[in-house]
């Protein structure tokens, strides 16, 4: 019997460790089946573009597998039991269990509310393609109708700077509003703040700092100062949460429900799963808890991937970097800013702005999605066989140390916007 492999979500991170596995391990040992609620790749670093009404590539997933031995399947997860190692789908052909070895979880996040009334009813959000479809509806309404029309974008974070500067910039009819709860950049050097606060002047992007909502409305947002501020679209941006999906499991989870995970990211109360992702709660190499980020996909991809493979093929699991470097941020399509970090995670003096950025930010995301499109390019051609029975679970798999094996080639994105 072959060893049961199942990756939930085909995300950057679930794309890519389903792509390494079928690379590297025996097809005559392990059968890998990817379980995504969507047929296609969705480019999330790109979906502010897509509500500003750029056209954005989306990769059937079929064809991205094509050729690896990654069996898809188009369904939503509604259930898993780690104690009968099965997963419960919901899918066109009415459903059922899918029975695993080894489950790695990468189901990702989605906008948070904060539980602030309204914003499930009245607001749109851009951390999924139907949302972000949604809102790029409601603006082609605003600038058909010749009035013009009045955009909230709720949120100072990177994704609520990405999103008000491309809609500031592809729809100039419309009037764009960024509400910052603190200063707006706070996470910024000074000179990359400065640029900010430039970019959104020239783009006619008003911003409001200091100011919480405490309310979303059909066609207005209710502040906490007592101020009210009309809008006939309203974005929430901030912030993203983590499904209940982990936590009604029963695996170990963090108090916001990711799953806690070691060094390789295995699940510390389930040894056969693996959390990579934002789904997982991975300490990095500062002692820091990584952010939820592509960047933070890219780490713990690879290093589950390696451990997978160690502990199912008896190899020596080395230990990958776990760390974020910087932020690369777009502020429309021609400008934008790239800052590093230090070791703290707080931002280095340093940074650059400008064409370059959008330049370097546009590329890291095309490469993204090339990676995404080819996950086994790069990768070793030999593939392992199984070093112990092929059903057995992963935590009675002999972990002899062998040579270390040729690291994956880094073909995962180095950051992504996050609120």
């Amino acid at each position: 019997m072959k060893h049961r492999i199942v990756v939930l979500g085909a995300g950057y991170a679930g794309t890519y460790v389903a792509g390494t596995l079928a690379r590297r391990l025996a097809p005559a040992d392990t059968e890998i089946t990817v379980v995504n609620a969507e047929p296609d790749f969705v480019q999330r670093m790109r979906l502010h573009q897509l509500a500003a009404g750029q056209e954005i590539a989306a990769p059937r997933l079929a064809d991205v597998f094509a050729g690896t031995a990654v069996q898809l399947r188009v369904g939503r997860v509604t259930a898993v039991d780690p104690d009968r190692r099965v997963v419960a789908v919901a899918d066109t052909d009415g459903g059922g269990e899918l029975g695993y070895d080894t489950l790695l979880y990468a189901l990702g996040s989605h906008g948070a509310d904060h539980g602030v009334p309204g914003v499930a009813e009245h607001a749109f959000d851009i951390s999924a393609r139907p949302s972000a479809r949604r809102l790029r509806e409601r603006l082609d309404r605003l600038e058909e109708r010749g009035e013009g029309g009045r955009v909230l974008v709720v949120g100072e974070g990177l994704t609520g700077i990405e999103t008000a500067t491309e809609i500031a910039e592809s729809r100039p009819g419309l009037s764009v509003t960024l509400i910052a709860r603190g200063e707006l950049g706070a996470a910024l050097s000074a000179g990359a703040r400065g640029h900010l606060r430039e970019a959104c002047a020239r783009l006619a992007v008003t911003v409001v700092e200091h100011t919480s909502v405490e309310a979303v409305e059909a066609t207005r947002v209710l502040c906490s100062d007592g101020s009210v501020l009309a809008s006939d679209a309203t974005v929430w941006t901030a912030g993203f949460v983590v499904g209940p999906l982990a936590a009604a499991s029963g695996l170990e989870v963090t108090d916001d429900g990711r799953i806690t995970v070691d060094r390789t990211m295995r699940s510390v109360s389930h040894p056969d799963v693996f959390a990579v992702g934002d789904s997982a709660y991975a300490v990095g190499d500062n002692g820091r808890p990584l952010p939820m980020s592509c960047a933070s996909a890219g780490y713990t991809g690879r290093q589950a991937a390696d451990a997978v493979v160690g502990r199912l093929t008896g190899r020596e699991i080395p230990n990958g970097k776990l760390e974020y470097v910087g932020n690369h941020i777009s502020l429309g399509r021609l400008d934008g800013i790239v800052q590093m970090v230090d070791k703290e995670g707080r931002a280095k003096p340093r940074f650059m702005g400008g064409r370059k950025a959008a330049r370097i930010k546009n590329g890291i995301v095309g490469m993204a999605l090339w990676a995404t499109s080819h996950p086994t390019f790069g990768l070793p051609k030999r593939k392992h066989r199984l070093a112990a029975p092929q059903n057995a679970p992963v935590e009675n798999v002999p972990a002899e140390n062998a040579p270390e094996e040729k690291a994956p080639a880094e073909n995962a994105p180095a950051e992504k916007a996050v609120a």
